[in-house]
């Protein structure tokens, strides 16, 4: 349609509107979901499994998101939805938020190690704020805590559980996550710290709930399926994660602007005295993500309402932080915002940068396709767009070429006004006598 939302919200600048069509830089793009979020045409849709891909497996995990629970109203126990997911046809459920819990419970283990003393530690269980770090904040990339996120643990232990209850082999198994967010999907096809995720596929929230709603209309009995407390079902909301660790000195803050700016602080060291920082790109959370269906600050409240007769925690892990929780892969910083290939190189592009910005106005209205007028001059340095892409650089080209068309045509000769009458007359003298005569004896009948 030609509107600019998306670009002036991408907190990466990791779009372009190109001929009328917005387009990304994957490179840049962290999958936060904002894009979407704010789009008035809906002209963006995030990709996700169908649910007929559990189809392809043998043995059916279910992997079901806390924030799952703030979707439904009227939802008193737990064990309802989980009993409805299987008659969906699953074999097995394991709660995200019964590994919540073993994350929480190796996150003050870790904190209390003397080899993780560098303060604050910053969770790593939101992909697009993981994503966010390792391009935009590399300095604070050994701050991050390096354990998996709840969904990839769930994956690991309920494969673990369930080969062991039936002996079917790890391969014929399929984990299915039900996600709140595109950037959960991203972290599954491209995990971070982890060669490969033991997710198999991701359906989102928004496509499970409508046959989900109708099996819950219809169950007749429940079963005892939950293994998790208050904690980790609270993990779905803003500072859920946080309060896990039974820690006073903690910062928690959600919505991907809110988050930029708590990132810049901490590089900047204003930050004193804490010791665990929970960010999440979403507004309220997880129950924030463009994959669910509900209100996020509705949802926030049914979590609440749900968990406040739940025990604190049903999980933990036991004197050491285990192997399977953990990192196998340091995350590395990727230089997508670098302009040059070194110091040099990058300098020179800066000095570019800021010469051809001179020629923008610096009103920042996007209407170049890009977000800013920085953003502009560093397409035309890279050879990705051309001034005249800005329409004020245009309109002083207009001008310009008006000014000239003026000034030329008051230079150009004029003829005297006697010299203009006299070709006037002659161009009105009459054709000789005899050549009229002769045409008029030729025309008379």
């Amino acid at each position: 349609m030609g509107c600019t939302h998306c670009v002036k919200r991408c907190p990466t600048e990791a779009i372009r509107v190109r001929d009328g069509k917005a387009r990304i830089i994957k490179e840049r793009c962290i999958d936060c979901g904002e894009c979407i979020r704010v789009c008035p045409h809906h002209a963006k849709k995030a990709i996700s499994d169908p649910l007929s891909a559990m189809d392809h497996y043998r043995y059916k995990i279910a992997l079901p998101a806390p924030s799952l629970y703030g979707q439904f109203n009227n939802l008193e126990d737990t064990d309802i939805l989980l009993t409805a997911l299987e008659h969906m046809g699953f074999d097995m459920v394991y709660e995200v938020s019964r590994a919540a819990e073993l994350v929480s419970s190796a996150t003050r283990h870790l904190m209390k190690d003397p080899r993780y003393s560098r303060r604050p530690i910053i969770s790593s269980a939101c992909p697009a704020v993981l994503r966010l770090i390792r391009v935009r904040f590399p300095g604070l990339l050994p701050n991050v805590l390096p354990l998996h996120p709840p969904v990839e643990v769930a994956a690991r232990f309920a494969k673990a559980e369930a080969h062991a209850a039936t002996g079917i082999p790890v391969e014929e198994m399929g984990a299915v996550f039900i996600s709140p967010c595109p950037a959960k999907v991203t972290a599954i096809k491209m995990p971070l710290g982890a060669e490969q995720s033991a997710v198999d596929c991701v359906v989102a929230i928004s496509e499970i709930y409508p046959p989900l709603l109708a099996q819950l209309k219809e169950l007749q009995k429940t079963e005892d399926l939950t293994r998790s407390g208050r904690t980790g079902i609270r993990w779905s909301v803003s500072g859920g994660e946080a309060a896990a660790t039974l820690n006073e000195r903690y910062l928690a803050a959600d919505g991907i602007e809110n988050v930029i700016n708590v990132l810049e602080d901490l590089e900047d060291e204003k930050f004193q005295n804490l010791d665990f920082v929970e960010l999440n790109a979403c507004s309220a959370g997880c129950v924030g993500g463009v994959l669910t269906v509900e209100n996020p600050y509705i949802a926030e409240a049914k979590i609440k309402h749900l968990t406040q007769y739940r025990p604190v925690s049903c999980n933990h892990v036991g004197p050491g932080v285990p192997q399977n929780v953990q990192w196998e892969a340091p995350v590395e910083y990727q230089p997508v915002l670098q302009l040059g290939q070194d110091v040099k190189s990058s300098m020179q592009m800066l000095s570019r940068i800021k010469k051809i910005e001179k020629h923008f106005c610096g009103l920042d209205c996007g209407s170049c396709g890009a977000p800013s007028c920085r953003a502009l001059a560093e397409d035309v340095a890279k050879g990705f767009s051309t001034e005249e892409a800005c329409i004020f650089v245009v309109r002083d080209q207009l001008q310009s070429m008006a000014s000239e068309i003026e000034k030329i045509s008051r230079l150009l000769p004029r003829l005297a006004p006697a010299e203009g009458k006299a070709h006037q007359e002659e161009k009105a003298q009459p054709a000789a006598p005899g050549a009229a005569d002769g045409k008029n004896k030729e025309e008379q009948p």
